[in-house]
C-alpha cells in the first residue's frame, strides 16, 4: 500500500508543478484556480510522501517520488508543447523511469 501511495504522491507532484506553471502565466483572478490546485496538490503530495516514508526508506521513497514527478511533469510539458520531444529527452526520461522501477525491485 505504501508504494501505491508513493506513486500517487509522485503523480500529484506533477499536478502541482503544472498548476504552478499555469498560475505563473495567469493574471488577476485567473490565478486563483491554479493557485488552489497547487496548494491542495502540494499538501497531498508531500503528505503522501510522509506516509510512504513510514514503510519505505527515506532515500528510496524520495528518489521514487521525485522520479515519478519529473517524468510525468516532463510528459505533460511535451504534450502541451511547452517543451520539445527530442530523442535525447525521451531516452533520458526513460532512464529515470527505469531507475524508479529498479528502486522498487531492489527495495
Amino acid at each position: 500500500m505504501a508504494w501505491l501511495i508513493l506513486i500517487l504522491s509522485g503523480a500529484l507532484e506533477a499536478v502541482w508543478a503544472a498548476a504552478l506553471h499555469r498560475a505563473a502565466q495567469a493574471t488577476g483572478r485567473r490565478r486563483l484556480l491554479p493557485g488552489l490546485v497547487f496548494l491542495v496538490s502540494v499538501l497531498a503530495s508531500t503528505g503522501g510522501l510522509a506516509v510512504a516514508m513510514q514503510s519505505i526508506p527515506a532515500g528510496t521513497a524520495y528518489a521514487v517520488w521525485v522520479g515519478v514527478g519529473v517524468v510525468l511533469t516532463s510528459a505533460y510539458a511535451i504534450i502541451t508543447r511547452v517543451e520539445r520531444a527530442t530523442a535525447a529527452r525521451i531516452a533520458l526520461l526513460g532512464g529515470i523511469a527505469a531507475s524508479v522501477v529498479g528502486l522498487k525491485l531492489v527495495a
